[in-house]
């Protein structure tokens, strides 16, 4: 991926890894837009980074993904980055009286959101990189967040799959895949004890200037070169009897 001299749009760009991303970009001479739901949190980022241009957008609907990308292609019709970063984690069990209602909302917003917009913008005749960020959790999944896990392993299954199908046109498709970081994913302090965003973002802008389409750290490295009998330990390590 040429790292400047792009206009990119990442969705869920105010906080976390949608933000620190924004961060980076900017520093490498990039025109970056930011969209979200939270108006208040577009605007805390927007008063850290000056230079980022914010969109609020509900990006769980159909019709709010439309709305951005019409918005997009009006506005900002030579975008040639989009960031698929926008994500929920539900900590919960199948057997919660509200479970399948809270997997309908990740399943929107995980799933249905970085499909849509990737067939949407598709048209757009400047789109030259599709990044989608994914999980280390996608290998080997922690069962207190069964949903979040298995939407993940879609996104990266569906991720190779798109590499292949957009070669033809010429069109790069990068997955970003994180261990667990300190961010607010899941809940505030849930994730107080991990490694910060900014070393994963490091290391992975490392990997992108060497011209990997998939960017690792950590415990996301181990699982992606990991075969089955890791896999099994892993898993048994995050879900202990």
């Amino acid at each position: 991926m040429k790292l400047s001299n792009n206009k990119i749009l990442i969705t869920g760009g105010a906080t976390g890894i949608g933000f620190a991303l924004a961060e980076r970009f900017v520093k490498e001479n990039n025109t970056v837009i930011i969209c979200g739901r939270r108006e208040s949190a577009l605007k805390d980022a927007k008063d850290k980074l000056p230079s980022l241009i914010t969109k609020v957008s509900d990006l769980s609907t159909a019709n709010g993904r439309e709305y951005l990308f019409n918005w997009i292609s009006r506005e900002h019709a030579d975008l040639n980055v989009l960031v698929n970063n926008a994500g929920i984690q539900q900590w919960m069990s199948v057997t919660d009286n509200n479970f399948f209602q809270r997997a309908k909302e990740e399943i929107a917003i995980n799933i249905e959101t970085p499909l849509h917009l990737i067939s949407l913008f598709l048209n757009l005749d400047s789109l030259n990189t599709i990044m989608n960020v994914t999980s280390g959790l996608a290998f080997s999944p922690l069962a207190k967040v069964p949903v979040y896990c298995a939407t993940k392993a879609f996104i990266h299954s569906f991720t190779l799959s798109l590499r292949y199908i957009l070669r033809s046109k010429n069109i790069e498709v990068i997955e970003l895949i994180p261990p667990a970081l300190n961010t607010d994913l899941g809940g505030k302090g849930i994730h107080d004890s991990a490694p910060p965003v900014s070393n994963f973002i490091e290391t992975a802008f490392e990997q992108l200037k060497q011209g990997k389409t998939e960017a690792t750290y950590g415990f996301s490295e181990a699982m992606i070169k990991a075969g089955p009998e890791e896999l099994q330990k892993a898993f048994a390590r995050m879900n202990p009897a």
